[in-house]
């Protein structure tokens, strides 16, 4: 005898390994690999204490910002 299925959790089941394969697609041609985010997120990281290291500060006794009412 055949075994019985449950049709809405089979159609359900069916539908989210068609979308996985979708996103892995998706994922392969559009993503970056985990070591490759690292070294981006690094370089970003290394860019802005660049930009922040030659930063001017403000001169002292200037106001910061106009003064809210």
């Amino acid at each position: 005898m055949a075994e019985i299925v449950n049709l809405r959790m089979a159609r359900k089941a069916k539908a989210r390994a068609i979308k996985e394969a979708a996103a892995e697609e998706s994922r392969v041609r559009h993503g970056l690999s985990r070591a490759e985010r690292l070294a981006a997120d690094r370089v970003r990281q290394q860019e802005t204490r660049h930009i922040e290291g030659h930063r001017r500060l403000p001169a002292a006794g200037a106001p910061d910002e106009a003064p809210e009412e």
